[in-house]
C-alpha cells in the first residue's frame, strides 16, 4: 500500500511542523529557565523566580497547544 506524493509531503509539513514547535517551545523554555534562575540567585526573589516559572511554562505549553491546534485545522 503506497502513499500518493501529495499524501506524503502532507505528512512531511505537518511532521516538520511538529518539530518547529518542539524546537521553539524548548528554546524559550531554557531562556525562560535561565532568567527565573538568574532572577532568584542574583535579585534573591526566589518566590518570584518560581512563581514565573511556573507560570510562564504554563504559559509557554498552552500557547504551543494552541498554536499547534489552530495549525491542525488548515
Amino acid at each position: 500500500m503506497s502513499i500518493s506524493d501529495r499524501e506524503f509531503e502532507s505528512e512531511h509539513r505537518r511532521s516538520f511542523s511538529d518539530f518547529r514547535h518542539m524546537v521553539v517551545f524548548a528554546a524559550l523554555h531554557v531562556a525562560l529557565t535561565l532568567a527565573c534562575v538568574a532572577l532568584a540567585f542574583v535579585g534573591h526573589a526566589h518566590w518570584i523566580a518560581l512563581l514565573a516559572w511556573i507560570g510562564g511554562t504554563l504559559t509557554l505549553a498552552i500557547g504551543v497547544a494552541v498554536h499547534s491546534n489552530n495549525e491542525m485545522r488548515r
